[in-house]
């Protein structure tokens, strides 16, 4: 991979433009760089049922509604280094591929900074993550020496971000224990509700859960409920996610799951689409959502957003908005770890 420096002023430009085709291949533009991004919008689904329509345009949308000038201006004056001119490090990245453009915030990080990127691709999320790449150096052709795409491992590499699960992790510690690193694992997002919630805050609640069918770390898995809380009159407010249960895998999984309560006798709340159930778990299975009741005087989730514990984000009054918990800000790190600082160390 060739080496090279270009201006500050030229990254944050060329982001600047990318979020833009992103937003037009999300209202449906199919012209230049945009009809990237509108047709696999359409389209992924055909090789990873996962990622929906509804799913790809709703990640597509949240990145391209970050990367205005003016955010990205805001988010980098706190890094005022980034002016200066430094010779680049290749920085490796392990993307995974569980909800859309998931390892997008770390390739920003890494070319924003004026850092090469040399990404190691999950095939479950390949073809968007070319497609950002397509268009930043269709934006600006410097960037074509910045950018290595692999399905096969790393080399080469002076630092790395990895993001796995915990039996991964494992094995990233011990591959890069020679080099700076950032290794991320599983996570969960809980939600704690207070009893004065509006029934238009409960709906946004519903899109924590269930937006990424819930497959996402930002997804809320976990409800902290005030003493005498009737779980079950939530699910009137999430009716609109009902169509989930028209989705093949999604469907696969809340059957089995219920078939799994009944059979160990364990109770739950059956929504038709999702079962709630009272357990101390974060992780529940999907089409699950676990939820746990607290005395008035009790702190709920007291130490969750410590870089250390298994939360990622917590909702709720005094919290993250409801509605909000899949729609992070490009200053809402991954397990609170500046990826810009950790960038600039080496």
């Amino acid at each position: 991979m060739e080496t090279g420096i270009f201006s500050y002023e030229k990254r944050v430009g060329a982001f600047a433009a990318l979020g833009e085709a992103m937003r037009n291949g999300a209202e449906g533009m199919t012209s230049g760089d945009a009809g990237r991004f509108a047709g696999l919008i359409e389209t992924l689904h055909l090789s990873n049922p996962w990622f929906t329509p509804d799913n790809v345009r709703r990640a597509v949308t949240s990145i391209g509604n970050n990367l205005t000038a003016e955010k990205l201006h805001r988010w980098l004056s706190s890094y005022p280094e980034l002016k200066q001119e430094r010779e680049p490090v290749t920085v490796g990245v392990v993307m995974a591929g569980n909800i859309p453009l998931v390892g997008f915030h770390d390739l920003l990080c890494v070319l924003v900074t004026g850092n090469r990127l040399q990404a190691k691709q999950s095939t479950k999320d390949e073809l968007l993550i070319k497609a950002v790449t397509d268009t930043l150096v269709s934006v600006e052709p410097s960037f074509s020496n910045f950018i290595e795409l692999t399905c096969d491992s790393l080399n080469g590499f002076d630092m790395v971000i990895a993001t796995g699960s915990n039996n991964t992790s494992r094995y990233f510690e011990y591959y890069f224990r020679k080099i700076p690193s950032v290794i991320r694992r599983n996570r969960n997002s809980i939600a704690i509700l207070d009893g004065t919630e509006t029934p238009a805050e409960l709906e946004l609640l519903g899109d924590d859960i269930f937006s990424y069918f819930g497959l996402g770390c930002r997804n809320v898995s976990k409800l902290y409920l005030p003493e005498g809380y009737d779980p079950a009159s939530l699910l009137k407010l999430w009716h609109r996610h009902e169509l989930l249960r028209s989705h093949y895998k999604y469907s696969v999984n809340y059957d089995h799951n219920k078939a799994i309560m009944i059979v160990n006798r364990q109770p739950f709340i059956d929504g038709g689409f999702v079962l709630l159930m009272e357990a101390p778990s974060l992780t529940p299975p999907m089409a699950v959502v676990h939820y746990e009741f607290y005395s008035a005087g009790d702190a709920p989730g007291q130490g969750f957003e410590s870089a250390e514990s298994m939360v990622q984000c917590v909702t709720g009054h005094g919290h993250l908005p409801f509605g909000k918990s899949q729609q992070p800000e490009l200053w809402d790190y991954a397990d609170n770890i500046d990826t810009i600082d950790f960038v600039l160390k080496k």
